[in-house]
Order: C-alpha cells, then sequence, then structure tokens
C-alpha cells in the first residue's frame, strides 16, 4: 500500500481518525516530529476507537529520518497551493503522500523541494480556505488505494 505521511500534526483527533483510516486501508502511517500532542492523547486514542493495534504507525523525529528509514517510491505533497490535482497523478506501491499541521499546511520552503508535478491539491471553492486534515488524508488515501485496485480490500 501507501504511506500517509503527517508532517507536524497539531489536533489528536485528527490523527486518531487517520488512524482509524489506516487500519481500514492498509496504510501506513508516519508521524513527524514535534507533534502537538503527546503520542498516549486520550483524545487520540478515543478518536482512534480500538484502530491502534489495527493501524502500522511509526513516528519519526523528522522528515529526513522518515526517507531514510522508508525510502518511499515518490514523495507526494498535498497542500491548498498544489499545482496538480490528487486525481491527475499516478500512485504506486511504496509512494508516500504527505499531509501539513492544520493551523499552517506544509511551508513553501519544504514543498520547494519537490518539483511541481508532486505537488498536489485538492480542489474546493476558491472562497474558503482548507479542509479538514483527516478528510483529506481520507479523500487521497480512498483515490490512491483505488488506483491499487483496492489491494486486499473487500467489496
Amino acid at each position: 500500500m501507501i504511506h500517509l505521511v503527517l508532517y507536524q500534526p497539531q489536533i489528536p483527533p485528527n490523527t486518531g481518525n487517520v488512524i482509524r483510516l489506516c487500519a481500514n486501508t492498509g496504510a501506513q502511517l508516519h508521524l513527524i516530529e514535534p507533534l502537538g500532542f503527546e503520542p498516549d492523547d486520550k483524545k487520540l486514542r478515543r478518536a482512534g476507537l480500538d484502530y491502534h493495534d489495527w493501524a502500522k504507525v511509526v513516528l519519526h523525529p523528522d522528515f529526513d529520518h522518515f526517507v531514510t528509514q522508508v525510502a518511499p517510491g515518490k514523495v507526494w505533497v498535498c497542500e491548498t497551493s498544489g499545482l496538480v490535482r490528487y486525481t491527475d497523478v499516478t500512485y504506486a506501491h511504496g509512494d508516500a503522500i504527505v499531509f501539513g499541521p492544520e493551523t499552517s499546511g506544509l511551508s513553501e520552503t519544504f514543498c520547494a523541494q519537490f518539483p511541481d508535478d508532486q505537488r498536489i491539491l485538492i480542489p474546493m471553492l476558491t472562497s474558503e480556505r482548507s479542509l479538514n486534515l483527516s478528510n483529506c488524508v481520507a479523500v487521497v488515501a480512498y483515490e490512491a488505494w483505488r488506483q491499487l485496485g483496492f489491494a486486499l480490500g473487500k467489496g
């Protein structure tokens, strides 16, 4: 499957929801420090329900550590300043999709290290700022999983 990366997430329930998503899709979740909460936060556990034991979650001290340890195929960064729709790219097993912190998103400096065609966005009305992080992760994760034939899934 794919690697979902939350870069410095701030809100425990969002991360908990993504843990539940990963448990149900087979994606591996990577959390890049610093986190805006403790990994054993009660709100995180509540949002993830009992899915924590079913999801693969790895904590990394920084993004470079993630890249070194995982060696993802291609890294996609999802940001409102992205240049390509998330549905207009081709995902592959082993790819990583990076999502920024809820309060600020990924910085332009961070995004600039990736080619323009790896900077994806989820279309939305121009009058709005952003979508909820866990919703964004779900939308993109399911598109990637769909492209991969819903590997290991039922239905």
